[in-house]
């Protein structure tokens, strides 16, 4: 029997990194696979505060005004006329953020015995961050900028900390293309997003360890989109294996299984798709099952159902980060984790 393990996505509803991590492992330690640092203050809405730094950026312009209160108001630039933009001096703050929290992060794994567990660094994929930067075209037009920073991050942490570190490649706008796409589309848009995801992994330093987020949002902890089964999540987590590359151990994908406030299904048929999924040897899937509107009981019928189609247990977690939660909701679904490791 494999042994069930909680994934926090990355943030946490603290005033600061070292109390998120520390009630995370006072609640979780033993059942954590790995601890990020919460991603608290600013960095708790994701990428808004990074989009946000970018109005003093002289190379870009602002296209339209937003105050990301929901999908439809967000801040978005365009290259200032004349200018070209360039990776050389976008600084998204992931290695800034690592190294501030990693005397608290050793200090709290010694203190509950888990010399074991990595510190898990949240990466926003470069066409999410160009896409959420420079509006829908910004992917096709001017990606290589924000490949170019990723990859900077991704090579300053791997080697202040090696292989001490997991990369957690965050990837919403893929699993809502692959969501939205018309179905005879689906498995295109798949491939085509896949491809992308693993080629940030094959220009990433040898040896660097990652894991997935698939994602269907959560601003203001509501999604951008739904899906009417599992089947967009195992077509593009499918497709992201299919493209990974040697040298880089991907150790889990995690799948949305809830949206947002929206809970997860209690029908069995939602989850049939997963049957589908082909993953590496090695990696392990992530249930984005666990949610404040559903009992533990409830949740355990889902796992149940979750892993009936998969065909052996599997690790759990919620759909996204807590940071859009209460502290409260964050608490409870936390601990719905814990049960579900436990049983």
């Amino acid at each position: 029997m494999v042994e069930r393990r909680l994934h926090v996505i990355g943030s946490y509803p603290a005033a600061t990194a070292p109390e998120a991590m520390r009630e995370m492992l006072a609640r979780a330690a033993p059942h954590l696979a790995y601890l990020p640092d919460g991603e608290t203050g600013e960095r708790r809405d994701w990428i808004v505060h990074i989009i946000n730094g970018l109005r003093e950026y002289p190379d870009l312009v602002v296209r339209k005004e937003g105050d990301w209160s929901d999908y439809g108001n967000q801040l978005n630039f365009a290259v200032r006329r004349g200018h070209r933009l360039s990776g050389d001096t976008l600084d998204f703050g992931h290695s800034t953020a690592h190294a501030a929290a990693r005397p608290a992060f050793e200090e709290l794994r010694a203190e509950h015995g888990r010399p074991d567990l990595p510190f898990q660094v949240g990466i926003p994929g470069d066409l999410d961050m160009a896409m959420f930067t420079l509006g829908p075209t910004g992917p096709f037009t001017h990606r290589r900028p924000f490949t170019e920073a990723a990859l900077r991050e991704i090579a300053r942490i791997h080697a202040a900390a090696g292989d001490d570190v997991v990369f957690q490649l965050e990837v919403p706008a893929e699993q809502v293309f692959v969501a939205m796409a018309p179905g005879p589309l689906r498995t295109a848009v798949a491939r085509w997003a896949g491809s992308g995801v693993a080629a940030l992994a094959r220009r990433s330093p040898a040896g660097a360890r990652f894991g997935i987020h698939l994602c269907l949002g959560d601003l203001g902890h509501k999604a951008l989109t739904r899906t009417g089964d599992a089947s967009p999540a195992v077509r593009l987590a499918n497709a992201i294996a299919r493209s990974w590359p040697a040298g880089r151990p991907l150790e889990f994908v995690h799948a949305p299984l809830a949206a947002g406030d929206e809970p997860p299904s209690l029908d069995p048929a939602f989850y049939a798709p997963l049957a589908a999924l082909r993953l590496p040897v090695g990696t392990r899937f992530v249930a984005g099952l666990l949610h404040e509107a559903r009992s533990t009981e409830e949740l355990r019928g889902v796992l149940a159902a979750i892993e009936a189609a998969v065909g052996h247990p599997v690790d759990v977690a919620a759909s996204c980060g807590y940071g859009r939660r209460s502290v409260q909701d964050a608490q409870r679904t936390l601990d719905q984790g814990v049960a579900l490791c436990a049983s």
